[in-house]
């Protein structure tokens, strides 16, 4: 065998084994992008459905955030309408004893006290009763005019040793206590309370109505 031919053989054995190199090569290469494009397709879903997991996220937060706030601002607003109620009932409801203290200085304020004995005598089924007067009322309250009142109801009224630490009106009970009718001042006034509340929350309801319009 020639030189040449030898040659020629080698080398047509080194392009053959090129050859299968070259391709074997060619398939990893092809394979390697493959997975690398596989794996970065698998990132990204991965980043695709992270990002929307966030994004979901920050918004349930952000939308339950806001209601919270919602809900702390309109608890904060009935509360601030509650207090400024009661403020507005305590201030009428002071305007109301003051001037309850200015009538009870006056004559008229003397008939009054008369019916308001009258009325509370009226409630009661016995018929010898106890009168709870203050102090400057049990003074003006002389034995003839109870006498007189007796009489005219048809009981017997006697007045408490006792004087009692309310603005006027009185409080009658039985002799034993067992019975007590308050038709004192301040008794009368707590009576009207309910319909204060709800004059003032009727006020109130305008004056937002009218400021929301």
């Amino acid at each position: 065998m020639s030189t040449n031919s030898i040659k020629k053989g080698l080398s047509a054995i080194a392009n053959e084994v090129l050859k299968d190199v070259g391709s074997e090569a060619e398939t990893i290469i092809q394979q390697a992008e493959s997975q690398a494009k596989d794996i970065l397709r698998k990132a990204k879903q991965d980043a695709d459905l992270t990002y929307k997991t966030i994004i979901e996220e920050a918004a349930a937060n952000t939308l339950a955030e806001t209601r919270r706030i919602n809900s702390l601002a309109e608890v904060e607003v009935r509360n601030m309408l509650l207090q400024t109620k009661e403020e507005l009932l305590d201030e009428v409801f002071s305007k109301a004893i003051s001037k309850l203290q200015d009538l009870t200085k006056t004559e008229a304020y003397h008939q009054l006290l008369l019916d308001l004995i009258q009325d509370a005598a009226k409630k009661m089924t016995a018929k010898n009763l106890l009168v709870q007067l203050n102090a400057t009322d049990q003074a003006w309250l002389t034995h003839d005019k109870l006498s007189q009142l007796s009489e005219r109801l048809q009981i017997n009224l006697k007045i408490a040793k006792k004087p009692e630490n309310f603005l006027g009106g009185c409080r009658v009970q039985t002799l034993e206590g067992d019975v007590i009718y308050d038709n004192s001042l301040e008794s009368r006034m707590e009576q009207f309370k309910p319909d204060l509340r709800l004059k003032v929350s009727k006020a109130m309801f305008a004056e937002e109505k009218k400021n929301v319009n």
